[in-house]
């Protein structure tokens, strides 16, 4: 509830007048009752002693009611509109909120949320909000005005019938409180079966031509179906738990009904009260269960909603993992580019995935890494990226910690082409450019030539191509030679290929080094392979191995000092290892 309300203050104007109508509507409804009463009581007996056979005050009477039941229309459909609008404004807000958030949270909080979670919260627990936040301003006060307003009137029609009425309302309070306890716990165990259901299908949405090739459909169906099942059974639960509210309070209510008609039939038999007052009475008491069931719909969604503002707000509140830094990238060619000094770096503070790594790049100097899959070839990226930061010692960039820099001025000097990196829904042109306003045609005229991605020019379109989502069109060469481009339109000065050019032939990757080396005199790079081909001509190579270096030099050096580059070496070149 305090999530929704919160949501609501920016609209706390609007929001007073929609309010203002929904009472007034209400009121409206409130008065329709009594006016019957009045009619039935007074009026017809009126008309009947007086044998007047015009009727006009009673034709004055039901065109009352006609009037204010058209006034709660209209206010009511006013004040509904302006309840959507801003539900859905503040959602709007809210998501944004969100999304921003997101996009500042660190590596290691998003693989502590897990991305399946984090789409979850995004999608299904900002509409859960959203409905509860609509329904809250529709209901939150129309059904307390109809609730009170009802008791108040029953009063002033009969005090006795109204106290065997009110005496059911606590019995309905403790029923909603104690359902509504157990109920946002369970909302909250069914969001996290959600994450768990989002997760398979994206795994196989991701992955469905390997699970086709392995013929492995009916084993991510039995998956997937488990985990609509377990998302079923949590919803079932939930929902079920929270339904027992309502048939608990009618037959509350209508237990009270049938005792209040009992005792209205005897009172009228007696002389105490009137024939219209009971069929008002009757009529309030209709309003009244009417709004406790209002009630306790706003109390079910908000249940939801609160479960689903919770995990909401535990992105958004998230601690700032990584400070930002203060100060800018400066130049100073008398110290080196990059350094590396004594660093090492666990992602789960259990083991080590880095341990005293060191090494220095002076700028335009070529840094080459091999090792074998996980390690810690691409953890060295990470930390250069400060996408996570090291556990011990220390990364400069022109003699300054990383930390100490501004990351959008440290990353924007960074082209890098990742390991499993990602083509988008665009045109070649739009995946090249990517939304950066200093890159020009000649730019991407440039990286197109250096990543040799000459079959641009074949297409019919060139550069204006439209790319399937992933670059499902283009082959695992094509999508690495446009990526490589991408990352060489913005003229870096630090350039990082993870693994970039695996798909490709050797002489393409020959002729794209050779480009490279030519065009980006001055731009330092760091070269991750699995091929020595693709690292021979490096200034510094790195031999990793478990998160260690366990040799470092040139190509020459490593081949007289290192028994493991010996090795690899004659294994991929044979007669070229020289």
């Amino acid at each position: 509830m305090k999530i929704i309300l919160n949501l609501l203050k920016p609209f706390k104007y609007k929001l007073s007048v929609s309010l203002t109508l929904k009472s007034i509507a209400a009121l409206a409804d409130l008065f329709l009752p009594w006016i019957i009463a009045y009619m039935i009581d007074v009026i017809i007996p009126d008309l009947r002693e007086l044998n007047d056979p015009s009727l006009m005050p009673l034709y004055l009477a039901g065109l009352l009611m006609v009037v204010i039941a058209f006034i709660g229309l209209f206010f009511n459909v006013i004040a509904n509109r302006q309840a959507e609008y801003i539900a859905a404004v503040a959602t709007k807000d809210l998501r944004h909120d969100l999304f921003k958030k997101i996009e500042n949270l660190s590596a290691n909080q998003v693989d502590q949320l897990t991305r399946p979670s984090l789409i979850s919260r995004m999608t299904t627990d900002t509409y859960n909000v959203y409905r509860a936040t609509a329904v809250m301003q529709r209901l939150g006060v129309r059904a307390p005005v109809l609730l009170i307003g009802g008791i108040l009137l029953a009063l002033s029609l009969d005090a006795v019938l109204t106290l065997v009425m009110i005496s059911m309302l606590p019995l309905i309070l403790v029923i909603v409180y104690f359902t509504s306890k157990k109920g946002i716990p369970l909302y909250k165990k069914t969001q996290k079966k959600v994450d768990v259901l989002i997760r398979t299908l994206r795994e196989y949405i991701t992955g469905a031509r390997v699970v086709r090739a392995l013929s492995m459909n009916e084993h991510e169906m039995n998956r997937f179906d488990h985990a609509n099942q377990e998302t079923v059974d949590a919803e079932l639960h939930a929902t079920t738990t929270m339904a027992r509210i309502n048939p608990m309070m009618r037959a509350v209510m209508n237990l009270g009904l049938v005792i209040v008609l009992v005792f209205g039939a005897f009172r009228v038999n007696i002389g105490m009260t009137e024939k219209g007052q009971i069929m008002a009475f009757v009529t309030y008491f209709t309003i009244i269960l009417n709004a406790m069931m209002s009630i306790t719909r706003v109390f079910v969604l908000s249940s939801r909603a609160t479960a689903s503002g919770e995990r909401i707000y535990e992105v958004i509140n998230m601690p700032e993992d990584l400070k930002d830094g203060y100060d800018e990238v400066k130049e100073d060619l008398t110290v080196p580019h990059i350094e590396f000094d004594d660093v090492s770096f666990s992602y789960n503070q259990k083991e080590a995935n880095l341990e005293d790594v060191s090494f220095k790049l002076n700028k335009g100097q070529i840094l080459g890494i091999i090792g074998a899959t996980g390690s810690g070839k691409t953890t060295i990226i990470n930390l250069l990226m400060r996408f996570y930061d090291v556990d011990k010692g220390h990364i400069k960039i022109y003699g300054k910690d990383v930390r100490d820099l501004k990351q959008n001025d440290l990353r924007k000097r960074i082209g890098v082409v990742f390991q499993n990196d990602l083509i988008f829904a665009d045109s070649i042109y739009g995946n090249i450019q990517f939304n950066r306003n200093k890159i020009g045609d000649e730019d991407i005229e440039l990286a197109t030539r250096v990543a040799q991605a000459d079959f641009i020019y074949e297409k019919e379109d060139k550069h204006e191509t439209k790319m399937a989502q992933k670059g499902m069109n283009l082959s695992g060469g094509q999508k690495q030679r446009v990526l490589i481009a991408r990352a060489v339109a913005g003229h870096p000065d630090i350039m990082i290929l993870d693994d970039a050019s695996s798909a490709l032939d050797y002489q393409t990757d020959l002729n794209m080094r050779k480009s490279l080396k030519k065009e980006l005199i001055d731009t330092t790079m760091i070269i991750i392979a699995q091929r020595i081909s693709s690292l021979k001509d490096s200034d510094l190579i790195l031999l990793i191995d478990e998160g260690k270096i366990v040799a470092k030099g040139t190509h020459d050096e490593l081949m007289k000092s290192s028994k493991l580059y010996q090795e690899i070496a004659e294994y991929q070149l044979g007669g070229e290892v020289s």
